[in-house]
């Protein structure tokens, strides 16, 4: 089992995110226009509302095209596909949908609490405002620990992966 680089795990997550950005993009654009009347106030009434209604339009569907594609037959996304890795557990076997629900919630928890101090810094909170640039920063440092771990180890293995019992092979 030969694990897949640095650099082709992150082309292959780039390949992915263009994925991500047209799905955006569609949703974006369609609310824009179609539902912008009544999707507005979920924007700007709390930034709970603002947050869950972004969890559920975004990152919802997009953890779940990798929780799926990586549990899947094909063991990958598109992305993953296209650069010729798969995730597989420890012993090289393909991952069950538990693993990587696992692997994919402990990748976005950056994101989210991302998405949590900014929305508070947009809307009126009862958080101190020392308190969510604290939490960004935290969030910062953590997305740089997610891109040293794997040089520090011989599988090239992430936070996440370490997390769900995952490795990324070629």
């Amino acid at each position: 089992m030969r694990c897949a680089s640095f650099k082709i795990r992150i082309y292959a997550f780039l390949l992915d995110y263009l994925i991500i950005i047209a799905y955006g993009i569609f949703v974006v654009g369609t609310i824009s226009i179609v539902f912008r009347s009544y999707m507005n106030s979920f924007f700007s009434v709390s930034p709970i509302t603002a947050e869950l209604t972004g969890f559920f339009m975004m990152t919802l569907p997009v953890s779940l095209y990798f929780i799926l594609s990586e549990s899947s037959k094909w063991q990958g996304t598109w992305g993953k596909r296209r650069m010729n890795i798969r995730v597989v557990d420890n012993e090289g076997d393909r991952i069950r949908i538990g693993r990587s629900f696992i692997r994919t919630a402990v990748k976005f928890i950056p994101w989210e609490v991302a998405h949590f101090g900014i929305w508070r810094l947009m809307l009126p909170t009862e958080f101190p405002e020392i308190t969510i640039y604290i939490m960004l920063c935290a969030v910062n440092l953590t997305i740089l620990l997610y891109l040293i771990i794997p040089f520090t180890n011989k599988r090239k293995k992430s936070i996440y992966d370490w997390a769900a019992g995952t490795v990324v092979v070629n």
